[in-house]
């Protein structure tokens, strides 16, 4: 059995360079599931034309959108990548370029050509989950999701804040504070009252 060994984290978009390049529907949905996790994420867009759902999206956000074919230069100060255009040879260059910068790299539905996938993602207030499924089945991914989208209730944030406010107030070294909260928390888990 084959095990998914991708290493997960939640990254800060605020303060990280996004390029995306392409303007059909990939990526559409690459900047739509992208902006609705990260609202605030900084980003920018290249290609030739753009279907007008990229161009009214980017007028919500702080989307840059730049009608050019892709060159190298955009990669400029860029962190990470997103590959979604409809020309393989253009794909593979972008792939190459950022390899060559060591820039993280996601060439859409090709996954020999990623560094990343983007998964599946609920969130409810401050708490995330996000779901992979080591690239082999997007169509699961998001049947889990709308499961924990189902299953998670909508007023878990108050219990976040509240966990948070409490650890505030535990006096103690690191170990200490993390033998109190689990103690506060097993119950969660266990089913008790």
């Amino acid at each position: 059995m084959s095990k998914n060994e991708l290493y997960p984290i939640f990254l800060k978009l605020s303060t990280l360079e996004v390029l995306i390049v392409g303007g059909g529907n990939v990526a559409l949905e690459k900047l739509t599931f992208l902006l609705k996790s990260s609202p605030n994420a900084k980003v920018t867009v290249v290609a030739k034309n753009f279907i007008p759902e990229i161009v009214v999206l980017a007028k919500k956000h702080t989307v840059k959108t730049i009608a050019k074919p892709y060159e190298n230069s955009f990669l400029k100060d860029k962190h990470i990548v997103i590959v979604a255009t409809d020309d393989l040879e253009v794909n593979l260059q972008v792939y190459t370029d950022c390899k060559s910068q060591n820039i993280l790299v996601n060439v859409a539905d090709n996954p020999p050509y990623c560094d990343f996938y983007m998964g599946s993602i609920v969130t409810k207030g401050n708490v995330k989950l996000a779901i992979s499924t080591n690239g082999k089945s997007p169509t699961l991914a998001k049947r889990l999701r709308q499961f924990f989208e189902e299953v998670i209730p909508d007023d878990i944030d108050e219990l976040t804040e509240n966990l948070n406010n409490f650890r505030q107030t535990i006096k103690g070294d690191f170990k200490d504070k993390v033998k109190k909260l689990n103690e506060l928390t097993k119950n969660m888990i266990d089913g008790k009252d």
